[in-house]
Order: structure tokens, then sequence, then C-alpha cells
């Protein structure tokens, strides 16, 4: 099964072209500034090491339920090899960031 990477997506919103539940890049980083702004609030009493690893048990949580429940897949390693490697060019496209 192909998967697409995590970039592959809408520049902007187009209403000729949009799916209902596929978001455009602006759309998608909101999304995600949200998961961000929780982990912020809860830093104020949980270490940040702490928050870091409860988003990635969250984040594997969900990937997997998506695997198994969603995309009903009967062989996980390409899924996981799949998903190891969006985290990883996501890791490395921040690291890289002088913003972050």
């Amino acid at each position: 099964m192909k998967f697409p990477a995590w970039h592959q997506r809408p520049e902007e919103f187009d209403p000729e072209t949009h799916r209902d539940g596929i978001l455009d890049e602006a759309t998608f980083l909101r999304v995600a500034d949200q998961f961000i702004s929780l982990a912020n609030q809860r830093n104020k009493k949980i270490e940040a090491t702490e928050l870091q690893m409860v988003m990635l048990f969250a984040a594997a949580r969900y990937a997997a339920h998506v695997g198994k429940n969603v995309l009903e897949l009967d062989e996980h390693e390409e899924f996981v090899t799949h998903m190891a490697a969006q985290y990883t060019d996501m890791l490395r496209g921040h690291l890289s960031d002088p913003s972050v």
C-alpha cells in the first residue's frame, strides 16, 4: 500500500478540489499548533522531556489505531517504516529551523 508523505497536501484551500477532512497547509499547521499549545500549558507543571514522551506515545497509539482500524492493514511493518520515516523527516526539518 502506498502511504502519502506528511507534506503532500494542498498549499491553499481550493473549493474546486477540496475534499472534506483533508487539510491544506495552513489548516494542518493550525491543528498542529493546537496540540503544541496544549503541551505548553501542561509544561507549567510537567517537564518538557516528560511531555515529549507523552506526545510520542499518543501519536504512536493513534497511528496504530489508524493502521489497524481505519486502513485495516494486515501487514504492519510497511506502515511502521513509513511512519518512522515521516517522524524522522519532520524532526530533522524542525531541528534545522532557526525559529524553533
